[in-house]
């Protein structure tokens, strides 16, 4: 199901097919480097070349600077079909695309050095706090830091991360009299990756930890993040791209990668289930009652979770192209929508596993690598189970928190 939001400068409805196709015509040839991405832990060259060749990298950039500005649903579907195909690729794309958004909260000279090089910049590292101090200096401030899951810093052309401040005054403070958080833009050939990322799953991510020494960034690369952590700082780009709160993406873009790898996961269970006959048995195993149960259930689970998502972000969509403000309750069902998809697709993945027999346990076939990958994406903090709580406080008349503002 695709909903197509009014509002957006790239959001027709032939746009946003061309660009669908495009996605799904591009499944192949990143299907066919899941091995390698997989064993060398990265996205291989080749389909970060593709991506930014079909115009992938430049989604969710204003049209302005070069940039597509597509709607966010079509962006979520774009991302979830690249997903079916690897899921690691799909990943480290939504990942792009929230770093992407953040360069666009600097000032104008930093984001013209941020895509200088072109409206799809790949934009890597990590917006969660922690890891990082720095000391104001003259024209922007000397960090030094690590920090964790630095997802696509193989193939990243800048890396992002958070820090806190210290000048002459000590640690800089907000009003509230927590420390201040600001984000910065590095150039990668002033980081160091450090090999950290050994997972069962999502290997290609290439997610390790990542540091950088004693390095200057100008403040024309930093921006100061107020309040709430998760906070649209875009919103001075004209379009309705830029003007949705943030909680109608982040979450909603990792939850897409689950969804896609269920997709593939049934898919595979699918295909395998008009080939084997399993040992001692005379009938194929889609012949089975509680194979055809299990591909039912699942597709229902599915399904459900991609209806429920896309009603809940294009609900939003359509509130803001408007020019209404959303409420509190509409962005706790986006916050709802992503978990869900994610339990949901991982419900799902797993009765295909289970279908698929012992066939399931052999490494290379792609019920594991589904179930692995499925079941790492799952533990992501942007869509874990406590969003629930916080959702529910919302629809109940309560405070949800900092969290979900």
């Amino acid at each position: 199901m695709r909903h197509v939001a009014v509002g957006s400068p790239a959001s027709s409805s032939a746009e946003s097919d061309a660009l669908l196709a495009t996605a799904a015509a591009l499944q192949p040839v990143v299907r066919d480097y899941q091995d390698e991405n997989e064993r060398e832990r990265r996205i291989a060259k080749p389909v970060v070349e593709r991506l930014r060749t079909a115009g992938l990298y430049r989604m969710v950039v204003p049209q302005q600077i070069g940039g597509l500005q597509v709607d966010l649903l079509t962006f979520l579907r774009a991302a979830e079909l690249i997903a079916e195909a690897d899921a690691s690729t799909g990943w480290n794309l939504t990942n792009n695309a929230v770093g992407q958004f953040i360069a666009l909260s600097l000032p104008d000279d930093g984001v013209e050095e941020i895509f200088g090089r072109g409206p799809d910049t790949i934009v890597a590292g990590t917006a969660v706090p922690g890891g990082g101090k720095a000391v104001a200096v003259d024209g922007g401030f000397q960090v030094t830091g690590r920090w964790r899951f630095g997802s696509g810093c193989q193939e990243s052309e800048w890396m992002m991360a958070n820090f806190e401040v210290s000048d002459a005054d000590g640690v800089r403070r907000n009003a509230d009299g927590t420390p201040a958080l600001y984000r910065g833009f590095f150039s990668p050939s002033e980081c160091s990756i450090i090999d950290t990322w050994d997972m069962t799953g999502m290997r290609g991510t290439g997610s390790h930890d990542w540091a950088v020494s004693d390095v200057f960034v100008p403040s024309r690369r930093t921006v100061h993040v107020p309040g709430a952590l998760l906070h649209n700082q875009w919103q001075r780009w004209p379009g309705t791209l830029y003007q949705v709160p943030i909680h109608a993406l982040v979450g909603p873009h990792h939850s897409v990668v689950a969804t896609g790898i269920a997709r593939a996961g049934i898919d595979a269970l699918t295909e395998l289930a008009g080939a084997k006959i399993p040992r001692g048995r005379t009938q194929l195993l889609r012949d089975r009652e509680h194979v055809q149960d299990a591909v039912a259930r699942a597709e229902a689970q599915l399904g459900a979770a991609q209806t429920f998502r896309a009603a809940a972000v294009g609900d939003v969509w359509e509130t803001v192209a408007s020019g209404r403000e959303t409420t509190l309750q509409q962005r706790a069902r986006c916050r709802i929508a992503a978990s869900f998809a994610v339990d949901s697709a991982r419900a799902a993945m797993d009765l295909m596993y289970r279908a698929g027999g012992t066939t399931s346990n052999e490494r290379s076939h792609q019920l594991a690598r589904c179930w692995r990958d499925l079941h790492v994406v799952a533990q992501a903090a942007s869509t874990m189970p406590d969003w629930y709580a916080v959702a529910g406080r919302a629809l109940l008349g309560l405070d949800p928190g900092p969290r979900l503002t």
